[in-house]
């Protein structure tokens, strides 16, 4: 039995289709049907809806519209496949018209991919999962937006190899900001925090959602050092810390600036098209997104194993567990 999910007709059609939404649609169609799969044939739905609203005399224009579409659907599928190759959670079975979710699996890299998934697709994002009995609860969109941080905290130490922290508020041990902030400094060494003339009275986390740093052994500056935004909702890419790191570095660190330069990484839930790509890491630096963050995520258990600081990594099977309950819940729909 399929979950009532929604296909927008202005995704299939036209000459600028959303393949990436359609993907989306095959994937939660698969992740939450009870078999864990979703045939290809079922974006063609709108097209057969439209079309019978319309001309008869185009039912084969309609057939051939379908056929591609579904080639475009499964392409895309496997494109993201071959990106991530065993983190994507997904597969195209040998008929090469069923798309499977793989319902074994407990991998963390999975995880983080579903739960990209399904931030990408909330009601303020994409008609999708817009049916209520099926879209996550106020409080669960609340719960998956800290996982999401969690995850970005661990893909953000697997980028640079080094220690993370999640300073996004609210933050994990409950911590206020210069407690936090002075916490992470005594670990990075350069500079030293201190309120300046220009810092607000009560900040949360002043644009800054994770930290990440690999110092050298001699404690000296010039390493690895990363700030990024996490961002989760619809106008994710006006959150650019590119523009706000030296004041961010004015207001806390006065007068005794870093002389390690901050790195700006933007991370967030979507699949982002090639043609945008390039213009989101020319306004916001380095841009982990979905098919990005699962293999970090995957390769920061070694650092944990290693003993480095990845705050929140232990948390993240709190994340495990809500996507299986999740698809459990829907399952009995």
């Amino acid at each position: 039995m399929s979950p009532p999910l929604f296909l927008p007709i202005d995704a299939v059609t036209g000459h600028r289709k959303d393949l990436e939404l359609v993907a989306d649609y095959l994937e939660l169609l698969a992740f939450l049907s009870r078999d864990a799969s979703a045939l290809v044939s079922a974006v063609t739905n709108p097209l057969a809806i439209t079309e019978a609203h319309e001309s008869r005399g185009r039912s084969a224009d309609a057939l051939d519209d379908g056929e591609a579409l579904m080639a475009d659907a499964i392409e895309t599928v496997a494109s993201r496949r071959r990106v991530l190759l065993r983190d994507y959670p997904f597969c195209i079975d040998e008929s090469g018209y069923v798309v499977r979710f793989d319902l074994g699996s407990k991998s963390l890299a999975h995880c983080a991919y579903i739960v990209s998934l399904v931030l990408s697709n909330l009601s303020s994002l994409t008609p999708v999962l817009g049916d209520p009995r099926i879209h996550p609860r106020d409080h669960e969109v609340k719960e998956l937006r800290k996982y999401f941080q969690y995850f970005a905290t661990a893909a953000l130490a697997a980028e640079i190899h080094g220690d993370a922290w999640s300073f996004g508020f609210p933050r994990p041990d409950g911590s206020g900001f210069l407690e936090k902030l002075k916490s992470i400094w005594s670990e990075i060494r350069d500079g030293r925090v201190n309120r300046g003339p220009s810092s607000p009275r009560m900040p949360k986390d002043d644009q800054v959602d994770v930290f990440a740093a690999r110092p050298h052994r001699d404690q000296w500056p010039g390493f690895l050092l990363a700030v990024a935004q996490v961002a989760t909702g619809k106008h994710a890419f006006g959150k650019s810390l590119t523009g706000h790191i030296k004041p961010f570095r004015l207001r806390w660190f006065y007068p005794h600036d870093p002389v390690t330069e901050f790195i700006p990484y933007m991370i967030v839930p979507f699949v982002i098209s090639k043609e945008r790509f390039t213009g989101h890491v020319s306004a916001c630096g380095n841009v982990l997104h979905r098919m990005r963050v699962p293999r970090r995520v995957e390769e920061a258990r070694q650092l944990v194993e290693e003993g480095r600081i990845v705050e929140g990594y232990e948390g993240l099977q709190e994340a495990v567990d809500w996507v299986r309950r999740y698809r459990e819940r829907v399952g009995q729909l």
